[in-house]
Formats: C-alpha cells, structure tokens, sequence
C-alpha cells in the first residue's frame, strides 16, 4: 500500500487508540458524586481504576498474539462492541461491587481492540512506522488533555451515568468507521494451527530477541518518567511551588502539549534521519535537561526554569519512546500484535511502579521526584552507551 494511502487511516487509528484515555479520565471528576450515589468511601471508587489497568494490560496480553494468529479485525470489532456493551452497563450499575467488575471486563475488551492498531500500522507503514506511530501518538494525546475538561461539563449538567451514556455513543461511532474503513489485512501465515502454541511461540520470539530488549527496557523507563511526572506534578506544582489549581491546570496542558509537539517534530524528521538516530537525538536532549531539572528540583529554583525544563523534557523523551516502540514492531513482522502486548505490559508495570517508589521515597520535599526520574534517564543512558560500546545490533536495521 502506497504511503498516503496508509496515511488516511490515522484518524481512524488515533480515535481507536483514544478510548482507552478517555475511558481512564473522563469519569474521573465525577469521583466523589459516585461514592455518594454507590453509599461507598472513595477509595472504592478509585479502585476501579487501578482495577481498569489491570485489565487493559491483560486484554493486550492475551489478545496481542491471537490477532496475529487470526487476523486483526475480527478482534478490533469483538473489542469495540464488548467496549460498547459493558461501558453501556456501567451506567446502570446497582453498587460497586458490579461497577467494578464491569469496569475490569470493560478494559479487557479496549485491549483487544487498541492492541491491533500498532501492529497495523506497522503494516502499512513498514519502514516508516515511526512516522505513522508519531501522528497517531500526537492526536490520541488530545483525549488525556480533554477527557477530564469533558466528563466536568457532563456532570455541570446530568449525573455521573452520563459519562458513559457519552462513552457509549463515542464506542458506537468508532465501530461503525471500523466496519467499514478499518484496513483488512489477512492474518500472517502460522507454522502451527494450535492458537495455545502459537501464542506462546509467538512471545518467545519476542522475549527471546536480545537486540530488542534494550529498547523494550528504554521503552519501560521513559513511561516510568511519565508516570513519576503524572504521579508527582500536582505535588511539585501546588504544594512546593503554591500555584494555584487554576494555573496548574494550565501548566499540566502546556506539558501535553509538549508530548504532542516532541511526536510532531519526530514525525516530520525521522524519515531524513532514521529512528535510531531520532531516538540518540531524543536521548541527548533528554540527558541535558534532566541535569538542569535536577538542579531545579533540589534547590527549588525558580518556577520559570521548572516550566521549561518539563516541557524540553517530555518532548524529548516522547521521541524516544515513539522511536524505541517503531523499532521494535519493526523487528517482528509476523508478531506485531504480541510485541505490542508486550511494549503495553511494560508501560503499565513501570507506570504503576513509579508511585510506589515515589511513596517510599517521600520526605516532603521534590528531592526525591528528581532522584526518581534521573535515575531512569540515566538508566536508558546506559543502555544505549552499551548498545555503541559493544557494538549490539539495532533492531529493524538489518
């Protein structure tokens, strides 16, 4: 398929990968009315998201490698309407005992529908996945940054069921553009019909590629920063630095701006460079301004150099994620769907680990936020010193 063909799916694609952000954010002001209405404590209530996680990493996991075996869209329209059943039942859920449950079945079946699109991509774009995953990534940020603005409106003007009386239509929408406009692709060709043996043949291939594992490695750590950013930014921001919620508000959006600015820039370089060299350039940046955050953080210098440093260094390590993931689906032509299990899997399990660090580590100050997140830079420069030092092989460059 010719490259602008390929092109016209990405809105399609970025709206597939979007329900996950706004199913994990929209109903998050709505918090506190649902404890009230369910006659429960808030952590149960926060439960559900954690419970959320769990699952959507599970349904990658288990469904990555299937769509491989049998074919990508049969699993992008079974995950779209499971979606669209259970997040229609969430709304008329009797306790929180049953939202919950609902909420885990809900993100197992928005895995198995996201989890295809990685690989499709990956498909149709070959040796340019880099360009195709950077405008998806780009305009799927736009869902975090909007989702909690959206569901606050909602609840301005019904009850909390509404949210996802609205999620429910937005799934409906998607699955209709999904019959008709999602790409077919014929499931590759497997040396064993046995679905069990093909997917467990199918992460050994995957986990056993020793070229990709630095990658899948820089992959996990970079959402780790993310995560330890998301996790600790209210705290930096309100409590250290005493802005207002209101503007912290603003600066939170500027640095999703930043992510959506970092996946422009590599998708408009990487195929003058190549997206090793977009991911070294991403690195070298990041290295900088990790310093200088450092710095910052520590001696709680001024609130202007703390701005820019976050924005330069999301936008920089964005590159290095978007760039890391390509060359790793790049390396698995037969396998995209469980690499992308795989990739998802790490992301979520460096995120949730992340706060558990940044909790032990807490003394009230932001010296620990910047021992959190240079470590991991500093981990992901090492890997790549290695990678040049001993000459590895670089994933996808054969």
């Amino acid at each position: 398929m010719r490259l602008k063909s390929a092109f016209s799916f990405l809105p399609l694609f970025a709206s597939i990968y979007a329900i996950t952000p706004l199913a994990v954010d929209m109903y998050l002001p709505a918090m506190p009315q649902m404890a009230d209405s369910f006659s429960t404590g808030i952590s149960e209530v926060q439960w559900s998201l954690s419970i959320f996680l769990a699952g959507y990493a599970l349904g990658m996991l288990c469904f990555g490698p299937m769509a491989d075996h049998y074919g990508r869209k049969v699993f992008l329209l079974g995950g779209l309407s499971g979606f669209l059943v259970t997040t229609l039942a969430l709304a008329f859920a009797p306790d929180i005992q049953t939202f919950i449950t609902l909420r885990f079945f809900q993100a197992l079946f928005g895995g198995a529908a996201t989890v295809v699109v990685p690989g499709t991509i990956r498909d149709l774009f070959g040796k340019s996945t880099a360009k195709g995953m950077s405008y998806v990534s780009m305009a799927m940020m736009i869902a975090p940054m909007l989702a909690p603005t959206i569901g606050s409106i909602i609840l301005a003007w019904s009850e909390w069921q509404a949210i996802f009386m609205i999620l429910t239509s937005y799934a409906a929408l998607i699955l209709f553009f999904a019959i008709f406009r999602f790409p077919f692709l014929p499931a590759r060709s497997q040396s064993h019909s046995n679905v069990i043996y093909s997917v467990f043949r199918s992460y050994r291939i995957v986990l056993l590629n020793t070229s990709c594992l630095p990658f899948l490695l820089t992959t996990m750590l970079t959402t780790f920063v993310f995560f330890t950013y998301i996790t600790s930014v209210s705290f930096v921001y309100i409590t250290i630095y005493g802005v207002s919620e209101q503007v912290f508000g603003i600066l939170f959006g500027a640095n999703v701006a930043a992510l959506m600015l970092g996946n422009l820039i590599n998708a408009r370089l990487v195929n003058r460079f190549s997206p090793i060299q977009m991911l070294r350039m991403g690195l070298l940046s990041a290295s900088i301004v990790t310093l200088f955050l450092t710095w910052i953080l520590i001696h709680q210098a001024s609130i202007a150099y703390l701005i820019v440093s976050i924005f330069a260094l999301m936008a920089s390590l964005i590159i290095v994620s978007t760039n890391s993931d390509a060359l790793v689906l790049i390396s698995f032509p037969r396998q995209s769907g469980t690499a992308t299990a795989v990739i998802g899997s790490l992301k979520f399990g460096g995120g949730a680990f992340s706060g558990l660090i940044l909790s032990w580590l807490y003394d009230g100050s932001a010296a620990p936020v910047a021992l959190v997140i240079g470590s991991a830079v500093t981990i992901i420069i090492l890997l790549h010193l290695a990678i040049r030092l001993f000459k590895l092989p670089i994933p996808g460059t054969n």
